[in-house]
């Protein structure tokens, strides 16, 4: 691939002199959107999460709110560690060596992006499993799950990830620009780092099982929660709030895997083609340079769905916190109230409405009585 120094201390940076088309109508006020948004929620998030923790007495309710605010808390550290590097690049005209004179920045943004991405899939998975299995085997779930545990599971989810990023700085693996070199990430092309491949399609086949996981697990909830469900039918006060717990349940799992479906499935599919076909995304630079054939057409069309795919996958640090605690402690709940608080007004604004229809009515009637009575 074609490279230029472009007076940066050891940064080879891809010819792009299209890069400012190629990258769309998308301006700095994107990113700048995407960090803010992100901090809000998982800020929100994180303190809803420490007030639920210090009133709940229960552990299973206290294992479940150490992984909410496990994946916040990786969300927020995520968006604070990467979104800021985005916006200077942009700010700089999408030119990389501009604010990474040194070349170490592109590996810290690798590093950063494959540890958060990698530990928000665990815990995703971590939580579908413990949801299922608290479901499913309540008996064994109580006596065994303890709180120790979890945190045992999330110190070995943070380290793990994060010591699987590290592996192209021991020289397994690479991070590389990518397009249009707003970020970095591993290089799924051709390249002279020993293991890159290896290191590329470890990093796609754990992301795709960890969907695969907390799909299955998700789904296993809503089974046994339906069946729990249907064993107490009846018009008592209990039947009547498991059956709204049980909706609440379902469609905050359903949220769940919709998201992490969307967000997560374009880019790792897209990874594991890129690595069987040996093409990197350094090379969509070249193409914008040189348009018009079909081949750069095709090429075109991947460069900007690799760039879709790996927004959807930011997005998801944004939605997660709405999706597993806010939007079922507070959207869905609100909801519910406006939506009976509407239907109460409609039902008292027609009466409301009849009772005036039914006096103007009658005075309609008073009225033509008087009339009428100087003729008789």
């Amino acid at each position: 691939m074609t490279t230029r120094d472009s007076g940066c201390t050891n940064v080879s940076i891809p010819i792009c002199e299209n890069k400012r088309n190629a990258s769309g109508s998308v301006s700095v006020g994107f990113p700048i959107t995407m960090m803010v948004t992100g901090v809000v929620g998982n800020s929100l998030a994180l303190i809803l999460v420490y007030i639920s923790y210090r009133k709940k007495e229960n552990r299973r309710k206290k294992s479940f709110l150490l992984f909410i605010g496990s994946l916040a808390l990786t969300d927020l550290f995520g968006q604070l560690l990467t979104s800021p590097i985005v916006i200077s690049v942009y700010l700089a005209d999408l030119k990389w060596c501009t604010i990474d004179t040194s070349g170490n920045l592109c590996a810290y943004f690798g590093v950063c992006m494959t540890t958060f991405g990698l530990c928000a899939l665990f815990l995703a998975s971590a939580m579908a499993i413990e949801r299922a299995m608290a479901i499913t085997n309540p008996h064994w779930y109580s006596n065994h799950m303890k709180t120790s545990i979890t945190k045992q599971t999330l110190a070995a989810i943070w380290c793990f990830g994060f010591l699987f990023a590290l592996l192209p700085i021991a020289g397994i693996g690479e991070y590389t620009n990518q397009w249009p070199g707003t970020w970095c990430f591993i290089r799924t092309g051709k390249s002279e780092a020993h293991g890159n491949v290896f290191f590329a399609i470890t990093f796609a086949v754990f992301g795709i099982f960890s969907l695969l996981v907390t799909l299955s697990c998700n789904v296993m909830t809503i089974r046994g929660l339906i069946i729990r469900c249907k064993t107490k039918t009846g018009a008592s006060q209990s039947s009547k709030q498991w059956e709204r717990l049980t909706t609440e349940t379902v469609i905050q799992l359903l949220g769940i895997m919709c998201v992490l479906i969307i967000c997560w499935s374009p880019l790792l599919v897209l990874l594991l083609r890129m690595i069987y076909n040996q093409v990197s995304s350094q090379e969509c630079n070249s193409t914008y340079a040189k348009p018009g054939t079909s081949q750069s057409k095709v090429l075109n069309l991947d460069c900007d769905f690799f760039l879709t795919a790996i927004r959807l996958a930011s997005l998801n640090q944004i939605l997660d916190p709405w999706v597993y605690l806010l939007f079922r402690e507070i959207l869905l709940r609100k909801f519910c109230i406006m939506a009976n608080a509407v239907s109460n007004c409609s039902v008292e604004d027609r009466k409301e409405t009849q009772t005036a229809l039914d006096a103007l009515n009658k005075q309609n009637q008073d009225g033509n009585n008087i009339c009428k009575s100087p003729s008789n």
